[in-house]
This record gives structure tokens, sequence and C-alpha cells, in this order.
């Protein structure tokens, strides 16, 4: 049986991007060898979109309010893209210290992270 999932972001500069997670956002953490992290995250869930083709995956943070959330980063001095908007949610992109972007979301649907 199924009992989690595990999300890997590439990384140029990998211990800048662990501390980051480690840090500022706080996730809980453990080291299985070397400084090598593996961090807990909060409750998630999963969708599966249309495409033209498969095999593309994406993942995004969420939270629950996007403007708290992006004051702090700009607070802390974290880029972050303009809130866009969508149907479905209110999202931003933040820049990783080694460079990547993730993307950070508020739902405006329902959520089974609520039930």
């Amino acid at each position: 049986m199924i009992i989690g999932a595990h999300s890997i972001i590439y990384s140029a500069d990998p211990d800048a991007d662990r501390e980051f997670l480690k840090n500022v956002l706080q996730f809980p953490n453990v080291d299985v060898g070397g400084g090598w992290l593996i961090f807990g995250l909060p409750p998630s869930e999963i969708a599966i979109h249309p495409a033209e083709s498969s095999g593309k995956q994406e993942m995004y943070l969420m939270c629950e309010d996007i403007e708290r959330f992006v004051t702090w980063m700009h607070e802390i001095e974290v880029d972050c893209t303009p809130v866009h908007e969508e149907p479905w949610g209110r999202l931003v992109e933040i820049t990783l210290p080694g460079g990547g972007k993730l993307g950070v979301y508020q739902a405006l649907h329902e959520s089974p992270t609520q039930l």
C-alpha cells in the first residue's frame, strides 16, 4: 500500500536550497547521512490534468493566504513573482537560493486535506 509521496527538487546549489527549506520554511527533516536532508511536508493532494503527452509532473506548496506569504518572502528578501489569479487559485513562484523556481498557491477550491 502507498504510505506517502516523495518529491524531488533538482538544484544547482542543493546545500543552499536545503538550508532554505530547513531554516526559512522550517520543514521538519532528517539527515540520512552526509548532510543529505529529507524533509517532511504538510498534507498534500494530487490532481490529474489533461495534456498532449504524459510524463510531466509539477509540485506546488500550498498556503492559506498568498498575500501574507508574499509579504513574508519580501521581508526576508526572497524573490517572488506577482500574484497570478486563476479560477482555481492564486499563485506565485519563489526563487530558491539555488536559482530554481518553486510554485506556491492559495487554493480557491475545496481540498481533500480539509476533509
